[in-house]
């Protein structure tokens, strides 16, 4: 990815309806179907398979950062037969990266695509031409055409591995077509050759350069990667041309108008941060970090930007500067501040801290934040065992099964929900101390506020460790990656009666109101000494417990003197916060096992090591462990969950070879001792800390887009603090905004208008970046 972008998608893969032909053998109504979702070509995740319809219901959502340029965001939908060897693709949808905007944030339906191998395109190429005129023997003029491939990137991995790609290079022009071929290039994605043709009085205007890309399959068919078209006559003003070209399908993607393949309905988030260097950032920050010293604390920066952003994106803006303040450590007293300006403001203790307000939604952001080891600690090991023993658990009359015994499912649920409690009950010691002083400041703040009520303190706890955290985990473990899928629906139905069941613990004031609530509950509500626990701190030791679940890697074997093709296997790779192992098969044996304290070092591997992608490298006290992920989204996220659990590991290197070490010297900077220290500084490590691993630039730059795309309304904000400060009384105007103190709001709006304008200044003279074709 570029360095000044940082990319993040969100996808929500909602529905499909009428797949596949309205006729003929290729009828989909009996067989199972699943989608995919890929950058370009490369396959980055994929739901799971659903029955037998013709309109499924998906119901997945993803999200993940984006590590490399793409050119479309696709989702295909394909078709599972046990009779067939292949799964069968139904259909596509492909979304441009320039379009996503025009989607973004709302749900669409998607007219499915035919999937046709010469529209199947991704990468670059770089080209330069020259034009030179030359005298023949005979004193003619002609004319010389000079074609250099430089470079191609981004093109596609066949089976896994970097194509055999070659080139042809066509002059198209009314009365010809000559046409040049390039040497195969083994493993490779950045052929490169040079061309030369040559013509006579022709008319420079009709005449273009056709380049296409092709990938040898030896004894099996070629398969198109790509082509780009040039028109000869930009060497008009020119004699030397030189820029970047997307690669198009084949004929730029014309063709007859598709069958009905049906429809896709979709829901997509896209966010492109232009981050610049950190000193532009320096005024926007300060001024955040100032917030919580602003009396009140609706006047500070951070309560203005919720309050503006209220209407159009909700609360999303607060997330930012939650990771900012949690960065700095000035996060505590600022939660503190606002949830006490909401207590003011409630007026019954039982709706304490119900509200999706500002207080309730930056607490739930840090909770999401520093709790997501607490919850893999707690909860992982119970939603793995129900998950693994799929017991039936229905319990309502309703929807029982044929067969079903609503006293063994009872038993079931109950046994469930024994375990969850007594998991949640007995883990206080790893709750993270951030959530232990946030929860003891509320309890503080809700006995103050409603003295004569001694549960509130209680049930202000209770709202966000139950309701907001646990239950929500409990129902959708995918969300926080306590499961890699979603579950299937009976599982999903066992998850749901548990989760209730916590929520009702959460609603202090409702368990006796709930029948269903009083049959499912099989232990007391929790005591107040458990509470306690959650709300005191004991220690200032955070919990770190990072546990990847095994998935299908290529690795390459240790030990062995020469490196080839069949040097790679296909393992299981697992790793928890004690050791890093590979397996033949999952849940056999380890076949080698890596403490993570031997850890020194995880980094990316050069594709030109063994002309594969997406691999990286495992350093520790022997030989690299060499491993080639799924995607590139899956190589990133073992890179960053084997970084987390070996950061604090004594003698991690400063310096590794980005390569490998193969025929007797390093290829990355041809030293030829194998021991030698590496050419290249590692990936610059901190301590396991979340609020070190956040990446204040970025977050400021959210921050800026959100006031940015909300200048209106904070210029009637201004309008507002203003006319109150004339005016005495509540104007109407007003009321759509906190304005406790209004001369000192409009302080803190015009210093932030002041800001903003500087900063969209440095953005204005940096320019726009782009990948336009023919770009240099």
């Amino acid at each position: 990815i570029c360095c000044c972008f940082l990319n993040g998608s969100g996808e929500e893969v909602c529905e499909a309806k009428n797949l596949g032909p309205s006729s003929g053998p290729n009828r989909l109504r009996d067989l199972c179907t699943f989608c995919t979702i890929s950058l370009d070509q490369e396959e980055v995740y994929r739901t799971k398979v659903y029955e037998k319809s013709v309109s499924p219901f998906y119901g997945e959502d993803f999200y993940f950062e984006i590590p490399r340029p793409f050119q479309c965001l696709s989702f295909y939908v394909y078709a599972k037969s046990m009779f067939q060897i292949r799964d069968l693709p139904v259909g596509k949808v492909a979304i441009r990266k320039e379009d996503l905007c025009k989607y973004c944030g709302k749900e669409n339906w998607f007219q499915l695509q035919p999937v046709d191998p010469h529209s199947e395109v991704q990468g670059k190429v770089h080209l330069e031409m020259k034009l030179n005129e030359l005298i023949t023997e005979n004193g003619s003029i002609c004319q010389q055409l000079v074609v250099q491939i430089i470079a191609c990137q981004g093109l596609p991995l066949i089976s896994g591995q970097n194509c055999d790609p070659y080139a042809t290079v066509t002059l198209v022009g009314p009365a010809r077509s000559d046409q040049k071929k390039t040497k195969v290039k083994k493993k490779t994605s950045d052929p490169h050759s040079q061309f030369t043709m040559f013509w006579q009085e022709e008319d420079i205007e009709k005449l273009e350069i056709k380049v296409e890309l092709w990938n040898n399959g030896n004894l099996a068919q070629d398969v198109f990667l790509g082509e780009t078209r040039v028109s000869v006559k930009i060497l008009r003003n020119d004699n030397v041309h030189r820029a970047w070209y997307l690669l198009q399908p084949k004929g730029n993607g014309t063709k007859s108008k598709p069958d009905d393949l049906g429809s896709l309905r979709l829901k997509v988030t896209y966010t492109e941060d232009n981050v610049l260097p950190s000193a532009f950032y320096t005024a926007l920050r300060n001024l955040m970090l100032k917030s919580l010293d602003v009396k009140p604390i609706s006047a500070s920066a951070a309560h203005v930007l919720g309050d503006i952003c209220r209407e159009s994106v909700g609360y999303e803006a607060l997330l930012p500067v939650v990771r900012l303040l949690l960065h700095h450590n000035r996060l505590l007293p600022f939660l503190t501040s606002v949830a006490a300006l909401e207590l003011e403001n409630t007026q019954e203790a039982n709706t304490i801290f119900r509200g999706n307000s500002l207080a309730t939604r930056c607490i739930d952001d840090m909770i999401k934040i520093v709790g997501k080891s607490y919850l893999t600690v707690t909860l992982k090991p119970v939603l793995n065992e129900i998950f693994e023993s799929n017991k039936t658990c229905e319990i309502d009359p309703v929807k029982l099964k044929e067969g079903d015994n609503v006293e063994v499912n009872k038993e079931n649920l109950q046994g469930y929900v024994q375990k969850v409690f007594t998991s949640v009950t007995q883990s206080s010691s790893s709750c993270p101390p951030l959530m232990c002083d946030v929860f003891r400041s509320l309890r503080q703040l809700a006995s103050k506020r409603f003295p004569a009520d001694p549960h509130v303190q209680y049930s202000a706890v209770s709202s966000f460790i139950f309701l907001r955290f646990f239950a929500v985990a409990v129902l959708s473990p995918h969300t926080f990656q306590l499961r890699s899928h979603h579950p299937d629906p009976e599982i999903s139905r066992t998850l749901t009666l548990i989760s209730k069941t916590i929520q009702s613990l959460g609603s202090w004031g409702s368990l006796s109101k709930n029948k269903l609530v009083r049959q499912l509950l099989v232990i007391c509500v929790l005591k107040e000494p458990t509470f306690e626990k959650f709300s005191t701190r004991y220690n200032k030791t955070e919990y770190f417990y990072i546990f990847k679940i095994p998935v299908l890697v290529h690795k390459r074997a240790q030990g062995r003197k020469r490196i080839g093709k069949k040097n790679f296997k296909k393992r299981w790779l697992r790793v928890t916060n004690q050791e890093l192992s590979y397996h033949k098969q999952k849940g056999k044996e380890a076949l080698c096992v890596i403490p993570v304290k031997n850890i020194l070092g995880v980094e990316k591997l050069e594709e030109s090591a063994f002309n594969r992608k997406n691999m990286f490298q495992v350093i520790h006290s022997e030989k690299p462990l060499y491993v080639q992920a799924g995607n590139c989204v899956e190589t990133n996220s073992w890179i960053e969950v084997l970084s987390q659990v070996s950061r604090c590991n004594p003698g991690r290197l400063s310096t590794f070879h980005p390569s490998a070490y193969v025929g007797g010297s390093w290829l990355c900077c041809k030293e030829l001792n194998e021991n030698t220290p590496g050419c290249k500084p590692c990936t610059a490590t901190v301590l396991a800390n979340i609020q070190l691993d956040i990446d204040c630039d970025r977050e400021t730059e959210r921050i800026f887009s959100f006031f940015s795309s909300n200048r209106s309304r904070l210029q009637k904000m201004e309008d507002a603090c203003a006319g109150m400060s004339v005016y005495l009384g509540q104007q109407e105007e007003c009321s759509a905004f906190t304005i406790q103190d209004p001369k000192e709001t409009f302080r803190t709006i015009k210093e932030l208008g002041e800001v903003l304008d500087d900063l969209q200044a440095q953005h204005d003279s940096k320019g726009a970046l782009t990948d336009e074709p023919g770009t240099m």
